[in-house]
């Protein structure tokens, strides 16, 4: 039996390959986007006995998740003019190549783990552990500052997922709290893109070099 879960996350790591597949950030941003909200609402799929507060809770994830911090990367390469990447340190099909691979080891690792609700829900922590080093991967493979602060998203997409195999009534605050933190992270980040952008012309990380103490 194939639940509504398994589809959404699907969908899910089809968007990570299509994030390692694009030169334009744009669609990188649309992908995160994507993510976020699909990671946000997949609590409401799964069966767990949410509270009025747990809703909220839920609905402000899904919001800050798929809309807030998304948009303030967006804000941040329009005002600097940016649409495509640099040239990154491992090449699009490459990426690819290593999306479908490290999403087949997650498949095949997550079984070794036993999680509640993975048992019904095949994907879920194949999911959380493809976003997880999907995030890692784009910070080590990109050399776009804005690319990597995206792959830096990704990562707490993927915790957060991970956190959903678990009952939301005690970490429901916890992640909330955690999530303002990114969010406000996401936002200092944005004005320190700018900041390159002015200084160097440029996001590419690889100019920071020549910064001297």
């Amino acid at each position: 039996m194939i639940y509504p879960v398994d589809s959404l996350l699907a969908l899910v790591l089809l968007s990570v390959l299509i994030s390692f597949a694009s030169s334009r950030l744009p669609t990188l941003i649309k992908a995160v986007a994507f993510q976020g909200v699909v990671v946000s609402i997949v609590p409401f799929f799964m069966g767990h006995d949410l509270t009025v507060g747990g809703v909220v809770f839920t609905l402000a994830t899904m919001v800050i998740r798929g809309i807030g911090s998304p948009l303030c990367i967006y804000l941040a390469i329009k005002k600097v003019a940016i649409k495509r990447e640099v040239e990154p340190i491992v090449g699009y099909n490459a990426s690819l190549l290593a999306g479908l691979l490290l999403i087949v080891a997650a498949a095949f690792v997550s079984p070794k783990f036993n999680l509640p609700q993975t048992s019904l829900h095949a994907l879920l922590l194949p999911t959380a552990i493809t976003l997880l080093v999907a995030g890692m991967f784009l910070l080590m493979a990109r050399r776009n500052a804005i690319a990597m602060v995206l792959g830096y998203i990704m990562m707490e997409n993927g915790i957060y997922v991970v956190g959903t195999s678990f009952s939301l009534r005690a970490h429901h605050i916890v992640e909330f709290g955690i999530l303002l933190d990114v969010l406000a992270g996401v936002m200092i980040m944005a004005i320190i893109l700018q900041n390159i952008k002015q200084t160097f012309d440029d996001v590419d990380t690889a100019h920071l070099r020549t910064l001297k103490e």
